[in-house]
């Protein structure tokens, strides 16, 4: 029996001549969507497998599904004859541009033996001379198959070899997903011995020494490994003793270790290969001169085995020196390696003389956090989950590892400077409140509290930008954006669109019992800044100012009054808050939208429908039978009398700032702390004494507490639901009385919001309760606009946490910027 091994995610290219037996043997081995055949290419072009007039098409064809196999890392095997260079080179490049490895698998029978078995097929009209001119390029190819850029090559040479061979999947050596952990990830050490003892004893090892009192190995009580990223030598005091550290830890299976560019220099020089002697090697190679030779050799052997990254715990964590984009994970080939080893470089260098690496991680899209080192920073941060771990221990920073998958950021101090960096640690430091727009132009993804990260895309932040630079508040008052609101799931009821039953079910299929609904004021939402002594900012949802600097001063003026008078600055031991509110009439903010759309539409129903009708009736009179069509025409007028209803309910006259009401829901912020965890009781309390100390401002928001487990609580509910919307009222919002609730699935909606019969008229037009209208709109796609309103309340309350704890303007805009992006996204705003 023949074995031969072929790594798992790789290139497998069959060469042989016509007749060789290549078909049969790639589907007796691999599985047939594993099989890329250029007859069955043929066949897809032209009808006809042998049709070699159809060869080039057909392998442009190959090559195609070959590069799509490759670029999702699936084994790919190419059923051709490839025994001419030419077309073995385009399936190399293949494999190199997909970062795999190229295998040829050479199936080199005696040419009677094919010849034989064309002439016993139907469909080869070839002769003999053919088979022996393949079997010669073949032969002339044997020697220089290697050079050609195959990592391995098989040779099979009989038809017993053939029928006896087998393959064995082999794992690349940096696939580790077996391996789960955990782990004690640690920066680069660059000789710094008492640092790195100092830090695993932190991290619970247990050191072992040798004789002589050196630490040999470390081993943790809970089964912890460690993963050192590279850079152990150079620069640092002991590198020599870091090295038998490290690779005792290695050789007993309590570390990992991948390569670091210090180790790969380190290995050309043991090796006697022709190294400049910089970057502290000189250090190194001065330390292992005094190391005994029997030493060196086991370092050599060490260095020279490393590999350049890790795919460990199922591919969820990935572990290289310079960091790994997406696409190279788990690949193998020189590009890979030199990423991982050196990060991704211009060519050129900057000030300093050090090479100018592009900014990969900002880049980075993948599920895997990606660990490393390389680029010393002063503090380590999380960037789309990546982490660098390098933070300068043997410039007199710190030596520092991360606990996976706690993510928990462990550090010991530098005990002195050993070398004097070239370029400073730390940039210089960045103004808080000044804004880039590489903050927030381009694909961004962003770190939340309590969603993990979010996308955002490209085209969604160009229109953010254009509203935010024209007509946003100015970012260092622009803290918080509300959320969109998930609507609730499509009525039974054949005449309704929406029901409270719906959303009551939801949340108990949650498993909240406890909900609070809440009146849902027809008006304008806006975010009320107020401070103490009557500044601050009234803006909408799209971070415009809500009203003129002097309606708005006075309203400020009164909202603080009320505060002081309500004891809220001394309650929340603060000198501002921030609330989330709605404001009234919706006329004194969408007078020209009514103006323009709603009242226009309701002045024509209401100018053509009683003429229509009129006509009708004189028809009528005639004997002609109009009946359905007058019986229609009367239904739609009394629509439009009922749409026009609507919108006139939420206008009134206001004269500057009287007239105007302020509903206030939810207290959002103050002074070093925000409040989702307080329960929705515990929010309109606070709003309710403001109601009581400015009644003539402020509205009070009815709401009832419904248990979701108890049918008679769930039917007072809908009861107090009919009651809001009976004469158009707008509908309620159905949220979990604690406020932020966490279920199974992640983070819960906020809220749901369930509209009345009649308001929804002005969403979906005076005609919509129509059986057929109604029949149509029930296919509404709502997880998009589901997904969005929770993505959008996480980042609101990321906004509010990195407010509170005293981050930059620059980084609180990020969130609310990603908000309003949000907002472009493609979904029915009528949801």
């Amino acid at each position: 029996m023949t074995t031969l091994g072929i790594p798992e995610t790789s290139l497998v290219v069959l060469v042989g001549v016509s007749g060789s037996g290549k078909s049969t043997f790639a589907a007796k081995h691999f599985k047939p969507t594993e099989v890329v055949s250029s007859d069955f290419c043929r066949g897809l072009v032209a009808d006809d497998e042998n049709d070699q007039a159809a060869t080039k098409d057909a392998f442009e064809v190959l090559e195609f599904i070959v590069g799509k196999r490759l670029e999702l890392g699936r084994l790919t095997v190419v059923d051709a004859t490839n025994v001419q260079p030419g077309a073995r080179k385009s399936l190399v490049a293949l494999a190199k541009a997909h970062d795999v490895l190229p295998v040829a698998v050479v199936l080199d029978l005696p040419t009677g033996v094919s010849v034989e078995r064309n002439a016993a097929r139907a469909d080869r009209d070839f002769g003999a001379h053919v088979v022996k001119r393949q079997h010669d390029q073949l032969r002339r190819s044997l020697k220089g198959l290697k050079r050609e850029g195959f990592r391995s090559v098989h040779v099979l040479e009989s038809v017993e070899e053939v029928e006896s061979a087998t393959f064995v999947r082999e794992k690349l050596m940096n696939d580790l997903r077996d391996q789960h952990g955990p782990f004690d990830v640690i920066g680069d050490v660059h000789g710094c011995r008492l640092e790195l003892e100092e830090l695993l004893a932190e991290l619970g090892y247990d050191l072992v020494r040798d004789d002589a009192g050196r630490p040999v190995d470390a081993s943790h009580p809970d089964g912890r490994r460690a993963v050192f990223v590279g850079d152990l030598v150079d620069r640092g005091p002991d590198s020599p003793g870091v090295l038998r550290l490290v690779m005792g830890m290695v050789a007993a299976g309590h570390a990992l270790c991948v390569s670091g560019n210090h180790e790969a220099k380190l290995n050309r020089a043991l090796g006697r290969r022709s190294v400049t002697l910089t970057h502290g090697l000189e250090r190194t190679m001065e330390q292992l001169d005094a190391q005994p030779a029997e030493f060196v050799e086991d370092v050599r052997r060490f260095v020279d085995g490393l590999i350049a990254h890790y795919v460990l715990d199922d591919g969820k964590l990935v572990v290289a020196h310079a960091g790994l984009k997406e696409s190279y994970h788990g690949r193998a080939s020189g590009r890979v390696r030199s990423f991982a080893l050196y990060g991704d470089t211009s060519g050129e260098t900057d000030e300093y003389g050090l090479p100018v690496r592009y900014p990969w991680a900002e880049d980075y899209r993948g599920t895997a956090m990606v660990l490393y080192g390389h680029t010393p920073v002063p503090e380590t941060e999380w960037i789309n989950n990546t982490l660098c771990l390098d933070t300068g221990c043997v410039f007199g920073g710190a030596l520092t590892a991360l606990r996976y998958p706690e993510r928990e950021v462990v550090s010991v101090e530098a005990r002195e400077v050993y070398y004097e960096p070239v370029r400073p640690l730390a940039p210089p430091p960045r103004d808080p409140d000044i804004l880039r727009l590489d903050d927030v132009l381009g694909p961004r993804v962003i770190e939340t509290a309590h969603m993990g990260r979010i996308s955002l895309r490209e085209e969604n932040a160009a229109g953010a930008l254009e509203v935010m630079s024209r007509f946003a508040v100015d970012p260092s008052r622009l803290a918080y954006l509300p959320p969109t609101m998930a609507p609730c799931d499509t009525s039974a009821l054949e005449d309704h669109l929406e029901h409270p039953a719906e959303a009551f079910t939801h949340f108990a299929r949650t498993g909240i019992d406890q909900v609070i609904c809440e009146e849902k004021h027809m008006g304008s939402r806006a975010v009320v800044l107020v401070r103490r002594d009557a500044t601050g900012v009234i803006h909408t949802r799209t971070g415009r100012s809500f009203f003129d600097a002097e309606i708005e001063a006075n309203l400020l003026a009164a909202c603080a009054r009320a505060a002081d008078s309500a004891g809220l600055w001394d309650e929340l031991g603060s000198d501002w808050v921030l609330l989330d509110t709605e404001i009234m009439p919706w006329s004194a903010k969408a007078i020209e939208l009514i103006r323009s759309q709603y009242a226009a539409v309701g002045a024509a129903a209401r100018s053509a429908l009683p003429a229509a009708l009129d006509a009708l009736h004189l028809a009528a009179a005639r004997g002609i039978d109009v009946d359905g069509l007058s019986a229609r025409t009367a239904q739609r007028a009394e629509d439009a009398e009922a749409f026009t209803a609507v919108y006139r309910r939420y206008s009134w006259p206001v004269d500057g700032a009287e007239g105007l009401r302020i509903a206030p829901f939810q207290v959002l912020a103050s002074e070093g702390t925000t409040y989702e965890t307080r329960d929705h009781a515990w929010h309109l309390g606070l709003a309710d004494r403001l109601v009581e100390a400015d009644p003539a401002l402020f509205t009070a928001t009815r709401r009832l507490v419904v248990d979701t487990a108890d049918p008679a609580s769930v039917a007072a509910g809908v009861d107090w639901w009919n009651e809001l919307t009976a004469d158009g009222g707008e509908g309620m919002v159905v949220k979990p009385l604690a406020n932020l609730v966490r279920g199974p699935k992640g983070l819960v909606q906020p809220g749901v919001k369930v509209r009345g019969r009649e308001y929804l008229r002005l969403i979906y037009g005076p005609d919509y309760t129509t059986p057929a209208n109604l029949s149509r709109l029930r296919n509404r796609n709502l997880g998009h606009k589901r997904s969005m309103a929770l993505r959008e309340y996480a980042l609101g309350l990321e906004a509010l946490r990195r407010l509170t704890t005293g981050a930059p303007v620059w980084q609180i805009h990020e969130c609310v910027f990603a908000i309003l992006a949000m907002e472009s996204e493609p979904v029915d705003p009528r949801l």
